[in-house]
């Protein structure tokens, strides 16, 4: 069994595109494996700045044999197309084909034999399709070539069991790179080639080159070398994974120094020091023993060098002072103004050229958050209305022009500044919240209204003017926006009525999209909601199916609400009684549908209680009434355990009835009365969801 090895060495591939690119090399060459019929046992693909590398064992030689055979004519065909078969599989008469008896009858058979092709000859198609089929979000071409890669491709090892595979890559132009058995290593260190008989050949060499082949490696490398000089100065490094998986694609061999930040900057807001070292320099920052910011900084250089990192360390040090200089003007000059003051600006820039300018934004979010702080307990109206009238204000601030990631963040500091309530402050910093599944969500009365109608104003705006997602686009990141609803009203126990908070943001969209039919967006919204609720449920293992159930039902728009009764549904299916109910349902839905189908008309109207026959009917009437009347009544009450039992109830007179009365009497009047029984089983039961609906 062979061994496969696969190098693609570049210039730097951008961070972000690696981790990709190294399960796309992956995917295609196993996948043209698996077609040309190879096994194989390993396939482990690896990545760095400057190579992708994949390496598969346990590869047979060649291929198998195959034989193929092809059924043709009956003997005694027509000779057209007994000829048309033998054209088709390249035969010159019968005299090559077998003859083969089906069911009393002669058929000719062509069969095949095609011997398997080297595995050498195979691969050496495979690299090259795979490295043309590489998907790179963005890819270029170079000099006079015509090939495109995602940066200027400089050579490719590729070898089979410790030999090169015979081929090459067409750059274009009559230029073409060779398949060979070298690579070399760190760019600076060791650049000088060295041929390779194996991966694990391959991966000692490059570690002797300073290269470590293994991205999970080299994450572990910076994380210790980053804390070990952080503990020698009793500081500890501010845990960032984002940044740690950059930085990872960044470098081949790590070196993790220690740089200084002048003392006349640590009077910056934390996050601005924060920002201006990861987002632009892709520095780590560290906390000292109080947990504070620590006027120290870890770098990662990629080189080791002669004098230890000091010259290395200095640079960056200059570069962070140059950065945070440019903060520190910032800071000073939009604290020269008041939050309030920088709010007018706001009319000069566009939100959406159909929904107006941010200043109009804030006018509708001002109304629509004051109309939900009389939604939410605790919710000061005064305050949500402050809060809402400056959470934007600081996007024309010095500070989050420079350092856009800041928003919000900024608005609090100067907010409090200006001597607003902490409440308004906080609103302000968080009212985009939560962004994303991990971000943690308000809880402070005037921060969720505010955050609530900031989002709904959005998805309103975008559902009036016809800006929907679809299918996987979603370029104003509405999908995250319901999500954001969601959890904000779902984590806070929140008591919302969602189409009249709709209608409410439709009408205040009125002046700015033009006319606004709110029952539309209403509709709309709620559809997307239901749809956005499932994946969200989904996540915490609650099943979606249940979810429809229950929204199909209509007229149910609070989310709280609906949750409740969503889990009192899973736990009524999960015991034995709501099991075998809905088993009846369905066996009571297929008779009234196959019956109604044969009619030709629904069977409507109620059953007449005069024509019950049976003792089972009466009783399964009686337990229908009843039933109906406790759901009614736990409902009203949201007592939604207490309504899920009165439906359990049923299971023994709907089970009697099955076992003890024949639906299809010979009498017409018998049998349409109990199909309309049957019916009412599922009219009662629909009281609590589509259980058409529910899946298993």
């Amino acid at each position: 069994m062979a061994e496969f090895l696969l190098e693609l060495l570049s210039e730097e591939i951008p961070a972000r595109m690696q981790a990709r690119a190294a399960e796309d090399l992956k995917r295609l060459v196993t996948d043209g494996l698996k077609e040309a019929r190879l096994g194989f046992g390993r396939a482990e693909a690896f990545v760095t700045p400057r190579r992708l590398a994949l390496v598969v064992d346990e590869l047979p030689d060649r291929q198998p044999d195959l034989e193929e055979e092809r059924k043709g004519p009956r003997v005694g065909a027509p000779d057209k197309a007994i000829q048309g078969f033998l054209g088709s599989v390249g035969l010159e008469s019968t005299d090559q084909c077998e003859i083969r008896k089906i069911k009393g009858s002669e058929f000719y058979f062509a069969v095949r034999e095609a011997p398997g092709r080297a595995t050498a000859e195979i691969l050496a198609e495979l690299a090259e399709s795979a490295l043309r089929g590489l998907p790179w979000p963005k890819s270029m071409r170079w000099g006079a070539l015509s090939a495109r890669y995602v940066r200027p491709l400089h050579g490719i090892l590729a070898i089979l069991d410790g030999k090169p595979l015979s081929g090459a890559f067409d750059l274009g132009n009559g230029v073409s790179l060779p398949f060979g058995d070298s690579s070399c290593g760190h760019r600076f260190m060791a650049p000088e080639p060295f041929s390779v008989t194996s991966f694990e050949d391959y991966r000692n060499k490059l570690r002797a080159a300073h290269v470590m082949l293994d991205r999970e490696e080299r994450k572990a490398a910076i994380a210790e070398g980053a804390g070990a000089l952080a503990g020698a100065e009793n500081l500890s490094v501010v845990q960032d994974p984002a940044l740690l998986d950059e930085v990872a694609g960044l470098v081949e061999w790590p070196v993790p120094l220690m740089g200084r930040i002048d003392d006349r900057f640590m009077g910056l807001p934390p996050e601005v020091l924060s920002t201006a070292m990861r987002a632009h320099q892709k520095y780590f920052a560290l906390r000292d023993a109080d947990g504070g910011l620590a006027p120290r900084f870890v770098v990662i250089a990629n080189i080791q060098a002669a004098d230890g990192g000091a010259a290395v360390a200095a640079g960056n040090e200059r570069v962070l002072r140059a950065r945070l200089a440019d903060a520190r003007f910032f800071w000073d000059q939009d604290r020269r103004n008041s939050l309030a003051s920088m709010a007018p600006a706001l009319k000069n820039v566009v939100f959406h050229a159909k929904l107006g300018t941010l200043d109009e934004k804030v006018d509708r979010l001002q109304a629509l958050a004051a109309d939900l702080a009389g939604r939410i307990p605790g919710a000061d109206r005064d305050k949500t209305r402050s809060a809402a009238r400056l959470c934007k204000a600081d996007l024309v601030s010095e500070m989050v022009g420079e350092f856009p990631e800041l928003q919000g963040l900024m608005g609090r500091y100067y907010a409090l500044a200006d001597g607003e309530a902490e409440e308004v402050a906080g609103a302000i910093r968080d009212h985009y919240s939560p962004l994303g599944p991990g971000d943690a969500c308000p809880t402070a009365p005037v921060s969720v209204a505010v955050a609530l109608a900031d989002k709904i104003d959005t998805l309103v705006g975008f559902w009036a003017i016809g800006e929907t997602p679809t299918g996987s686009k979603d370029p104003y990141a509405l999908r995250r926006a319901a999500l954001g609803v969601i959890r904000l009203i779902l984590e806070n126990g929140l008591r919302l009525g969602l189409s009249d908070i709709f209608h409410k943001a439709a009408h205040l969209h009125a002046e700015t999209a033009g006319q606004v039919r709110g029952e539309v967006v209403a509709d709309g919204l709620l559809e997307f909601f239901a749809d956005r609720l499932k994946v969200h449920l989904r996540e915490q293992g609650v099943r979606h199916d249940l979810v429809a159930a229950v929204f199909a039902l209509g007229g149910e728009d609070d989310l709280v609400r609906l949750l409740a009764r969503v889990e009192a549904l899973a736990a009524f299916l999960a015991a034995e009684d709501g099991a075998n109910l809905l088993t009846a349902y369905r066996r009571a839905a297929n008779i009234v549908g196959i019956e109604a189908k044969k009619e030709g008309a629904a069977l409507e109207g109620a059953p007449d209680p005069a024509l019950y026959a049976e003792a089972q009917e009466k009783a399964l009437g009686a337990a229908l009434d009843e039933a109906a009347g406790a759901f009614e009544t736990a409902f009203a009450d949201e007592d939604f355990a207490a309504s899920m039992t009165a439906m359990a109830r049923l299971r023994a007179p709907v089970d009697a009835f099955f076992e003890g009365v024949t639906v299809n009497s010979d009498d017409p009047a018998l049998r349409a009365n109990r199909l309309r029984l049957l019916s009412r089983i599922g009219d009662t039961l629909g009281r609590v969801a589509d259980f058409s609906r529910i899946e298993g």
